[in-house]
Order: structure tokens, then sequence, then C-alpha cells
């Protein structure tokens, strides 16, 4: 597709990043998604090609080990990876906003270059660790402890629904450090899988984004040196809030990429496909859903991209980006929803069967409504920054 009305604002590497990605996916990652679907299998072969290519650091700079672009060519190639399969756009999402942004922005020297660069090459697989079993949106009732002893921070606890947990060789972990003062005791760690006291749950069997591998992770007096806190002692709700941001406009860019992949299947189908002896996207019960299709994709990108290019501005000005993230997350879920949904519906039998992607697009695109903060959460937030009122 075309979009005119953004042409203008992309320069040639982002033209460059964009077409590498839609080529990568569709001869790398669209002839295996289905299989690593069905299996619940984690690609880890596919995933280092992408860390090769630089998909896995993209706003890294280079001396870190990245691709040193910006926030416009990391969502226009995690968009194009989207299109394709959302497991893969999912695993390249958790390391690009959620690990390699917090620690850019919150870690010391030595942190970055330890832990972000083989991360940014694909070599190591990050993760963040925030939800517990007792604690979602609420993170203030986080029950997972670190108590310091001299050098060390002992950490004791369990982490719930953590993307990559059962592969992941890195992760940021939020832990209270004075459970008293609730959210203004978190504090955050990066912590190594190969720590003793480290432990994976059982993979979770999902509905969807079954090739990104999920599970829980357990704590049991794990010793983490002082030299591995994230920011200071109780910074980490501030750490955790200001990287989830970033990792909203991620799951927007994913949200658009899975959306354009179910349109673009259905806009060919309603042209192709006959009944009653024309094609049926004459008909205006199914013309109608391609407007609107259409419609609600270039207003997700509208937002996607005015948030992408808010987070470009914050690295200048250190502006929080928060609203605009809140709201193209929250509008580019919904679509996603609703355009996987009219594309089944289009195909009737077709798109029910496993023969075509839209069948997985439809169960990913549930996913991009829930994690890093749900749809209430979202209108939550932007209702509080545009009236100043704690809505509960």
């Amino acid at each position: 597709m075309t979009h005119y009305a953004f042409d203008h604002i992309l320069n040639e590497e982002h033209r460059m990043i964009r077409d590498a990605a839609r080529e990568f996916a569709a001869q790398e990652i669209a002839p295996v998604a289905r299989e690593f679907d069905e299996a619940e299998k984690f690609p880890l072969e596919t995933v280092r090609k992408m860390g090769e290519m630089g998909f896995m650091g993209i706003e890294v700079p280079e001396e870190y080990g990245g691709a040193g672009m910006d926030t416009l060519s990391y969502v226009l190639a995690l968009e194009e990876i989207a299109k394709v399969d959302a497991s893969h756009a999912t695993i390249m999402s958790v390391n690009n906003s959620l690990f390699n942004y917090a620690i850019l922005t919150f870690g010391t020297e030595e942190q970055k270059r330890k832990y972000i660069t083989p991360v940014a090459s694909g070599q190591a697989i990050g993760a963040y660790a925030l939800t517990e079993p007792s604690s979602g949106s609420d993170a203030a009732n986080m029950r997972t402890r670190a108590v310091r002893e001299g050098d060390v921070y002992v950490l004791n606890g369990r982490k719930s629904w953590i993307t990559s947990g059962p592969v992941a060789d890195y992760v940021i972990v939020f832990a209270m450090t004075q459970p008293e003062k609730r959210h203004k005791g978190i504090t955050a760690f990066i912590v190594e899988a190969s720590w003793e006291g480290f432990i994976r749950g059982k993979q979770e069997e999902k509905m969807g984004i079954r090739a990104s591998a999920t599970s829980e992770l357990g704590f049991e007096n794990l010793r983490v040196p002082v030299a591995n806190r994230l920011g200071e002692e109780g910074q980490g709700f501030k750490i955790a809030m200001t990287v989830l941001d970033a990792g909203r406009i991620g799951i927007a860019a994913q949200a658009l990429g899975i959306s354009e992949g179910a349109y673009e299947y259905a806009r060919r189908y309603v042209q192709e496909r006959e009944a009653f002896g024309k094609p049926i996207g004459e008909f205006q019960g199914t013309g109608f859903k391609i407007a609107d299709m259409k419609m609600r994709i270039e207003a997700a990108r509208s937002l996607l991209y005015n948030a992408a290019l808010a987070k470009e501005r914050a690295k200048t000005t250190g502006e929080r980006f928060t609203l605009p993230a809140s709201m193209a997350k929250l509008f580019a879920s919904e679509t996603a929803v609703y355009c996987t949904w009219a594309a089944v519906q289009i195909h009737g039998g077709m798109g029910y069967s496993k023969e075509l992607p839209l069948e997985r697009f439809y169960r990913d695109a549930k996913i991009t409504e829930i994690y890093e903060g749900t749809s209430e959460i979202q209108r939550l937030v932007i209702a509080r920054l545009e009236t100043g009122l704690r809505l509960i």
C-alpha cells in the first residue's frame, strides 16, 4: 500500500530499513510462521538472523552493537515484520522497546556494553519482568522482594506472563526494596538467567503469538550484584512506566502490521471472489468493511507515527510521550482486532481455515489489547492526562 500522507517524512534510511524488513519477512518468516505457531516453538534461528540484519537493536547506537537509527525506522521495520507474523514482531518489540530502551535510558556505561551489545546483535535474548500473579496493572501490589546484603541484593519472588521468559539470557526484574513506600519502593535490576536461584516456569499455552515463548519466572535467594541495579533504589516504578511508554509504541506498530496483513488479504479477495455473478466487493456489506478497515488503518498509522516522532523528540528534550503512546497503542490494537475479524468474515469458511494465515492473525491480534497496558488502562491514562482528574 502507498501512504502518500507520510511519504514526505520518510528519508532514504527509513525506506531502506522498511524495504529490508519487508523482504526479510517475506523470504525468511512467511515460509515458517505457521510451523512455529502450531508447534509453539521459539524461532531462535530466525531471531538470530534478525539480529544480523540489525532489527533487534534498531535505535541502539552503533557503539553498542545496534543500527543507530531513529524511532520511526524502528516502527516501520516492526510493522513489516508484524504483517507476516506477530510472534516474531513480539520478540523484536520486547528486545528493542523494553530491554534495550530501559538500559539505554537508565543504565550505566558498563551495563550498556555488557548487556545491550549481545541483545542488539541477536546473540542473546532480553526480557522484561514486571507482572506478577497478583500484580498486573497495580504494580504497587508487587510481592517480589530484594533485600540488600552488602554488595548484593537477595531476590525472592515470582513473575508471570514474561515474554521470552523460557529463552531469555538477561531479564530486567522489578522488585520491592522498601515495601512500606509502595510504588516508590520499587527498584529495577538486570538479572542473568545463568545465576543460581533463577527458575523458569512451564511455557504458557496461549491463544495467539504462540511462537513467542511466555512463562513464569521464579527467584529463590538469587544474589544480584549492586552493580546490576538499574537506576537508583526506589526508581523502579518510574523506570517501568517510562519504558512502557516506549513499549506501547512497539505494540501499536505490531498491531498496525497485523491489521495491514489482514487487510491486504481481504482487499485482494473481494476483487477476485465472485458471488451472484459479480465480485463480492461490489456488495455494500463487504465493501463497507473494506472502507472501515482502510480508514482505521490510516488513522492508526497517523497516531503511531505521531507517537514515534514524539519519542524521537524526547531523546533531546527529555519530555514524556505518554499521551501519544497510549493513544496509538489503544487505537491500533482495537483496529487490529476489528480488521482481523473483518478479514475472516469476508473470507467466510476460508478465513476460518488454517489454509490461510487469517485465523492466526485473528488469534494474534487480541493480545495487543492486553499486554503492556490493557485498553482499559490506556483509556484511564488518556483521561487522567487530559482532565487532570484521578479516575478510578
